[in-house]
């Protein structure tokens, strides 16, 4: 029997629904220092399939599983495998629902990870810091100056 989930717009989900989840190096900048945390991230479809091809990647390990298993009332369950100490993303069970439906779509993307088993051989790299709470301040000194006669018809 499959069990549908109650979250909105979710009717074409199942709990046996194929799920990657990644544990990321992320960052956070507090009082101008930086603090290393990992952080639990559902990984669509076609950035699995790119991570497996080899681009440098912030996911240390991922670990396929159904979406039931992490999911239950929208409250995310810590699966085997992961530390203790890491963190769900913001908007958890939304991003997890849609990672899902990505494989749904291209189920050839769940042949990477078998179900109930973990990947680790990524390149990793923390070269490009992924800070959380970074904000961009704009300015007009990013504005790039333009010829005079760009938008003319000569």
């Amino acid at each position: 029997m499959t069990t549908t989930f109650s979250y909105p717009n979710t009717s074409d989900l199942t709990a046996e629904d194929y799920l990657v989840l990644g544990l990321a190096t992320c960052y956070i900048k507090d009082d101008g220092e930086v603090h290393e945390v990992k952080v639990i991230e559902p990984i669509p479809s076609a950035a699995l399939e790119a991570i497996v091809k080899g681009i440098p990647t912030s996911y240390s390990k991922a670990i396929a599983t159904t979406i039931g298993t992490v999911l239950s009332d929208e409250t995310p369950h810590l699966p085997d495998g992961f530390p203790a100490d890491a963190q769900f993303c913001d908007d958890f069970s939304f991003r997890a629902t849609a990672a899902a439906r990505t494989f749904k779509t291209r189920p050839q993307a769940q042949s990477h990870i078998a179900i109930g088993t973990t990947r680790t051989d990524f390149n990793h790299s923390t070269e490009r810091k992924r800070v959380l709470n970074s904000q961009r301040i704009v300015n007009t000194e990013d504005n790039v100056k333009q010829h005079e006669h760009t938008h003319k018809v000569l």
